[in-house]
């Protein structure tokens, strides 16, 4: 297909919660988007038929299924200049109870599928002088009893991504943006504790996230940012918290 004159984006985890945002804050900004998830996860539901939208089904962690999205979307819009990988599992056992089994799965989802879709797309991004979003997550900085696999997952993520910002640059920028609570459902839910205890005054928000990731991949915009991770957690990774 011809290439096409908005700029494209494929977005992994995008039907649902912070994916969702993403794509559809793109979307918005006059992007075309290729939506990833898996089979069965909504993406039908969370985007009207446009010319402008891909969906894509498929395993993030699976080589093969990486290879052939990728391939869609460029085959589709004729081009791709961002990479969102944010597709992400958490298996919360405590470790004597975490079979290697989930170790893995949540290695492979998590942390080798953004890999996996660096390296598949690096020649249609370098092409396009494109950029890379990693979602991490502040547990790559802080943890919660029994998170081992999740945080050692966000923690390979943040490295990962000033790996490859080296690696692909200057062709390519490459950052990651580590959230802290972003509630995905319910909203109107949440207590006043929840929301004081945040030194932004609220727990945050998905679009919170789109917005940070819009603007990491608009080179107008963030064109001499590379190789960093912004921690968007309405200030909880700096706040002191003791026992008394």
């Amino acid at each position: 297909m011809p290439r096409s004159a908005r700029p494209a984006a494929l977005v992994t985890g995008a039907a649902n919660g912070i994916g969702a945002a993403i794509a559809r804050r793109l979307l918005n900004d006059g992007w075309s988007v290729a939506a990833f998830d898996l089979p069965k996860s909504g993406l039908s539901r969370a985007f009207p038929k446009s010319p402008h939208v891909v969906l894509i089904e498929g395993d993030v962690a699976d080589a093969a299924a990486v290879a052939r999205g990728v391939d869609q979307a460029v085959k589709i819009f004729g081009r791709l200049d961002g990479l969102v990988s944010n597709a992400g599992v958490m298996k919360r056992k405590p470790i004597g109870t975490l079979s290697l089994a989930d170790w893995q799965r949540v290695i492979d989802v998590n942390l080798t599928a953004a890999f996996l879709f660096a390296r598949t797309a690096e020649n249609p991004l370098r092409k396009a002088k494109g950029a890379i979003v990693n979602i991490a997550s502040t547990r790559a900085l802080m943890s919660e009893r029994n998170t081992e696999a999740y945080s050692a997952t966000k923690g390979g993520l943040v490295a990962l991504t000033h790996a490859l910002s080296v690696s692909l640059g200057p062709d390519v920028r490459v950052n990651c943006i580590s959230p802290g609570w972003i509630e995905t459902g319910d909203y109107s839910k949440l207590r006043k504790k929840d929301h004081g205890q945040h030194p932004a005054g609220r727990v945050g928000k998905p679009d919170d996230i789109a917005e940070m990731a819009a603007f990491l991949l608009d080179a107008r915009r963030s064109g001499f940012v590379t190789g960093a991770n912004f921690v968007v957690d309405g200030g909880m990774t700096r706040k002191m918290i003791y026992s008394e």
